[in-house]
C-alpha cells in the first residue's frame, strides 16, 4: 500500500511474468469499485463472460462494483499498475477461483 487516507487505498502492484490474481469481485453498497492505472510492462484484464483486454503503460481500467474480473501479467512481461480503491459504504473484496491455466495459456 502506498497510502490509505479517508477510505481511499492506493497500492503499487507488480506481477512477475505469467503471474495473475484470482477472479474476484469488489462489492459496495454506495460507491466502491477499483481503478487500475497501468505504469509498466504488459498485462491483461478480463471481466467474466468477456474477452481479455491487453494492457500497457498509460492504460486505465475502471472496474465497477459487482463485476467479476481478474488482472495480471502477460506470459513474457513484468506488469505494474497502481490500484485505487474507490471509497464507498459496505465495501469488501470477494476472492474467487483461480484463472485456469488452460484459459490463461490462450492469451498472447
Amino acid at each position: 500500500m502506498l497510502t490509505q487516507l479517508n477510505g481511499v487505498g492506493v497500492a503499487n502492484v507488480t506481477f512477475e511474468p505469467a503471474c495473475r490474481n484470482n477472479w474476484h469481485i469488489h462489492h459496495g453498497e454506495n460507491g466502491g469499485g477499483q481503478i487500475l492505472l497501468v505504469t509498466g510492462g504488459r498485462g491483461w484484464y478480463q471481466e467474466w463472460g468477456k474477452e481479455a483486454q491487453e494492457l500497457r503503460a498509460g492504460d486505465v481500467v475502471t472496474i465497477p462494483v459487482g463485476v467479476k474480473h481478474w488482472h495480471g501479467a502477460a506470459k513474457d512481461s513484468w506488469f505494474s499498475h497502481v490500484a485505487i480503491e474507490v471509497p464507498g459504504e459496505g465495501t469488501s473484496n470477494e476472492w474467487l477461483e483461480a484463472v485456469s491455466d488452460t484459459d490463461y495459456s490462450k492469451l498472447k
